[in-house]
């Protein structure tokens, strides 16, 4: 069994002194939803090396088609809070086996406003790895593991911008996928709490390629769209939510 490595646990006080970006999308006592998605990283086949569990969204769903994302959904009225939520969805969407994780902390719920929906980050970690894969192709079309090493090297980083403009947020680009919004903000902020991500160039623009830019919700009047919500830095307003059901 892998020992988790010690930035792991060093990262997990961004619940106990939370960066601005989770004061700015608290949400209120009373949300119309709840969610949760689980953060799970775990030991690279065997080495020293860790990675994280993150899907890709089929492209035939109504919301966020194709869009990257951790595993994670809805809170049902049977589920004992968010960790067991995400824990569930995640065997649900890929497979795992809630017994092998062990669950660091829960991070501060965030609230993605157009869809009233607070969402409760659950970081976890993953001694020993057993298989994942799609489940249900209808609402997963990919499941990967992606390196750590590669989301922190500043080659594969950069900020994008909504095309109808209105917010700029973190990305990257690594084996083939392409993380940004919601997903993309929160390894942000974790891999800069653990203090393992190198500086990278945040004045580097891309624009969102086609296929995500399509499936990129309208921005409801007066608030940013839904992928620009808790992703995004202020430009000149921010608001999360990719990947979320």
């Amino acid at each position: 069994m892998t020992v988790r490595p010690a930035w792991l646990d060093h990262a997990a006080v961004v619940d106990d002194a939370p960066p601005d970006y989770f004061a700015r999308f608290a949400p209120p006592r009373r949300p119309r939803r709840r969610s949760a998605v689980l953060m799970l990283f775990g030991p690279r086949d065997g080495s020293a090396e860790v990675d994280v569990v993150l899907t890709e969204r089929s492209a035939t769903l109504r919301s966020h088609a194709g869009q990257v994302s951790f595993p994670g959904g809805a809170l049902d009225p049977g589920d004992d809070g968010p960790v067991a939520a995400a824990l569930r969805e995640s065997r649900e969407e890929v497979g795992l086996d809630p017994a092998t994780v062990e669950v660091v902390t829960t991070l501060p719920s965030l609230y993605l406003s157009p869809s009233a929906n607070s969402v409760v980050p659950v970081l976890a970690w993953w001694p020993q790895p057993g298989p994942v894969g799609v489940v249900d192709p209808a609402e997963v079309a990919r499941v990967d593991r992606v390196s750590v090493d590669a989301l922190v090297d500043p080659a594969n980083r950069f900020c994008v911008e909504s095309p109808r403009g209105g917010w700029v947020g973190p990305a990257f680009e690594v084996d083939g996928l392409f993380v940004w919004g919601f997903t993309a903000m929160l390894l942000d902020v974790l891999l800069d709490t653990a203090g393992i991500a190198p500086p990278w160039d945040r004045s580097l623009r891309r624009p969102l390629p086609p296929g995500v830019a399509r499936s990129e919700p309208t921005p409801p009047d007066d608030d940013g769209g839904e992928e620009a919500e808790a992703g995004a830095r202020h430009t000149p307003r921010a608001s999360p939510g990719e990947g979320m059901r």
